[in-house]
């Protein structure tokens, strides 16, 4: 059985999809056996891109290279092959977790300066995000090669047919391209995106159109035939450096900034939340802020309030505190001690739950001091959002959950190869320490990652077999959005279309941005006496949430009714 939505595109707005119930069939009086594999993406084309792979007998691994091949070309204004990647993954033979690492690198020229302008201050946003210093070396393709080589059953060389014909023959323009490419966003008006969503009679694509991409199928068949190497060296190397070596504010990457770029692999970091256990990526990923929120929940009773206002109050308490730790602590580790352990410490979550108060949300909250915490500056970070989420089970039980961005819509509006590449390194903080000279744990570096918010999830069972892999784009919001659906899942037991249309609620601070008409009548009126006064909008990017859930008559999908994605399987 098939879990799939339709589209209804609303002029040039997001596409908003309508979501359809997964319901089984009934068989004299018992359900039909559902699907046993599944893909659930942001595209219908890249979902079926997975399912074939899956079918000629591809594992989990193959589908995900194949998805992002096909979400690349037409979910550029999210994800690509100049952008980043994390990655769980879940082997159903020893019921190990293992997360990959292809988040993107500042060059080794960077410095802690790096968003400073000729002033001495930190440059605007919008300036930063188009200059050629705004991007890391891209991480998801070297991730995806080095995933695929330990758990791929197919040819690598086999994983980007759809990709390819797609961009040689044409596709059709999905709606939230379209409304992307004729947003007011500063990377659209770049000349080459410009160029290259201007048909020949001067007029922006529109949503239906059959547009091709030549050049980003001949970069597929190099990728196909020389893995990362055909990004990462060579003549497209070549023209990414000199690309962002243009402009007011020129790149310090290197031919050898992209030749040496690592991803890694390691243990995925899990923790229980009641009889389960949630695994994500580590630091600098947005996994172990997740696991803090799922920490302090584990200490309410939000299991017992299913989409009520009590059940959003102690969500939106446990998301501040989660927010103000994550927001202090968090960088990459391979240049700043993160206190995860500390920050994850039974005591420690007891303490900070301990904080929510019974009737009414108080003042914003301040980040505790975990174990193993140093001084660290206030963070200034504004992380944008541009990504996408995917996961994929095969039908051997393995399941890959993975996050995928070119930080916001089309990364810095540049274009080489047919591809737009990332903007990433506006993930760091701006200011690299506070007056006093504290230094911001998210500061820029030469050689590294900036801190994320992907978190893809994955959930097993206490025989460590596989329960639901889940996960969203959004920015900032991607921790709240994650929470929201794991919640869903495991304490309100809904199937995951139900989980991830519930209600969005981001709370950091003295924000509560959320969609109130989503609400079940009565919770907005009971959250506002509870001092949450929530208020439309405030994502900075929606959510695209996916999940897929193991059930004992098969698998169930959902995909986010916000935007354009399907959950399919057989």
């Amino acid at each position: 059985m098939n879990v799939s939505k339709r589209l209804l595109p609303l002029g040039l707005a997001a596409a908003v999809a309508a979501s359809v119930a997964a319901v089984p069939l009934l068989v004299h009086g018992a359900p039909e056996k559902g699907p046993t594999a599944m893909v659930a993406a942001a595209e219908p084309d890249a979902v079926e891109a997975g399912l074939k792979v899956l079918k000629a007998g591809g594992s989990a691994v193959d589908a995900a290279v194949a998805v992002q091949a096909v979400l690349g070309l037409e979910e550029p204004q999210s994800s690509g092959l100049g952008g980043g990647s994390f990655m769980t993954f879940y082997d159903a033979k020893t019921h190990k977790v293992t997360a990959y690492n292809g988040r993107e690198k500042a060059p080794a020229g960077a410095t802690p300066e790096l968003f400073y302008g000729p002033d001495g201050k930190p440059m605007p946003k919008g300036q930063a995000i188009v200059g050629g210093r705004s991007a890391g070396v891209p991480g998801a393709i070297a991730m995806l090669y080095l995933a695929q080589s330990q758990h791929g059953k197919l040819p690598w060389s086999s994983l980007f047919n759809d990709a390819e014909h797609l961009a040689a023959d044409g596709f059709h323009v999905p709606a939230r391209m379209a409304a992307s490419a004729a947003s007011n966003a500063p990377q659209a008006k770049q000349p080459d995106a410009i160029a290259y969503f201007t048909k020949p009679d001067g007029t922006k694509v529109q949503t239906g159109d059959v547009m091709k991409n030549p050049a980003y199928a001949d970069t597929l068949r190099k990728i196909a035939a020389q893995g990362p190497k055909a990004i990462l060296e060579g003549p497209i190397a070549a023209e990414i450096v000199a690309k962002l070596h243009q402009g007011p504010y020129p790149s310090a990457m290197t031919l050898q900034d992209l030749a040496s770029y690592k991803p890694k692999a390691t243990e995925a970091v899990c923790r229980p939340y009641r009889e389960y256990t949630v695994c994500t990526p580590p630091a600098p990923s947005g996994g172990p802020a997740v696991l803090e929120g799922l920490g302090i929940l584990q200490r309410t009773d939000i299991d017992k309030h299913p989409n009520d206002a009590q059940g959003w109050y102690l969500f939106s308490q446990a998301s501040r505190l989660m927010y103000a730790d994550r927001d202090r602590y968090y960088g990459d580790p391979d240049f700043v001690d993160v206190p995860m352990e500390g920050l994850l410490a039974p005591d420690y979550l007891d303490k900070r739950a301990k904080l929510i108060l019974a009737d009414k949300a108080g003042p914003p909250p301040a980040p505790g001091n975990p174990k193993g915490a140093g001084v660290r500056a206030p963070d200034r970070t504004q992380e944008p959002g541009g990504t996408t989420h995917l996961v994929i089970v095969d039908k051997d039980g393995n399941a890959v959950s993975m996050t995928t961005t070119v930080e916001s819509i089309f990364g810095d509006g540049k274009m080489v190869g047919g591809f737009f590449l990332n903007n990433q390194l506006t993930d760091f903080s701006f200011q690299p320490k506070d007056q006093d000279g504290a230094p911001a744990a998210n500061a820029p570096a030469g050689g590294k990652r900036p801190r994320s918010s992907m978190a893809p999830a994955i959930v097993l069972d206490k025989q460590g077999r596989f329960v639901a892999g889940a996960g969203s784009p959004g920015g900032p919001s991607i921790i709240a959005f994650n929470l929201k659906v794991l919640v869903g899942l495991l304490d309100w037991k809904l199937p995951p279309q139900e989980a991830v249309a519930l209600p969005n609620l981001i709370a950091f601070d003295t924000l509560y941005a959320s969609e109130p008409a989503k609400f079940p009548p009565g919770v907005v009126a009971a959250l506002a006496a509870k001092g949450v006064a929530v208020r439309g909008g405030g994502f900075g990017e929606g959510s695209g949430e996916q999940a897929i859930k193991a059930t004992p008559n098969g698998l169930l999908g959902g995909a986010d009714p916000r935007r354009e994605g399907v959950a399919r399987g057989y």
